[in-house]
């Protein structure tokens, strides 16, 4: 199993590259240190969406999370990064542990909670997938640390209690209409036949 762990990351260091995909993957690697990019995703939803605004927000703070979480299980595996001859890291991490990839835990914990919330968010799993692919593409992880971060991610996402959406806000009562003016006295109807005698 070690050996095709290795085998996959060497194929992922070595087959398609170009400096344009090397950017776009160092880029959504540094949007995902920490969980920031996450955090800062779940604010901006929670400001749009009044009516869901604490589930956004508990959401976004899973990022944050999850990688607390996953900063535990490094230090009881203690898995050190790869290190492959003449393919040194495209990157740098605060951290020489690697399992499981907290970037993948983070980013599938957040894409899950997310869409829970709204099906239409499952469109976060397109950046949560690149970004978590993208940590063997730059030599960061070994390929089972992210699928074990995706497992981990998607497990938290799927678990963490989201709190219920907010009454919504009730609709702005009409202008008040102006009062109908009094009856006007009845006078007698001059066209009405005389009683007969």
């Amino acid at each position: 199993m070690a050996d095709l762990d290795r085998k996959l990351l060497r194929l992922m260091r070595t087959r398609g590259h170009t400096p344009a995909l090397e950017r776009a993957a160092k880029v959504l690697g540094k949007a995902g240190n920490n969980g920031a990019g996450w955090l800062v995703a779940g604010a901006a939803l929670a400001a749009a969406d009044r009516r869901r605004r604490s589930a956004w927000g508990v959401a976004g703070a899973l990022g944050p999370a999850a990688i607390g979480l996953n900063y535990g299980i490094k230090i009881l595996v203690r898995r050190p990064r790869p290190v492959l001859k003449g393919l040194p890291p495209l990157g740098g991490a605060p951290s020489s542990l690697s399992f499981p990839s907290a970037h993948s835990t983070s980013s599938f914990a957040v894409a899950t909670a997310m869409t829970r919330i709204d099906r239409r968010a499952a469109i976060a799993f397109v950046p949560a997938a690149a970004l978590a692919a993208g940590r063997p593409y730059l030599g960061m992880h070994y390929p089972s640390d992210v699928a074990v971060g995706v497992v981990l991610g998607t497990a938290l996402g799927l678990a963490v209690p989201l709190p219920r959406s907010e009454a919504p806000l009730p609709p702005k009562a009409p202008p008040a209409a102006s009062a109908p003016a009094p009856d006007a006295p009845v006078s007698p109807d001059a066209s009405a036949p005389e009683a007969t005698r």
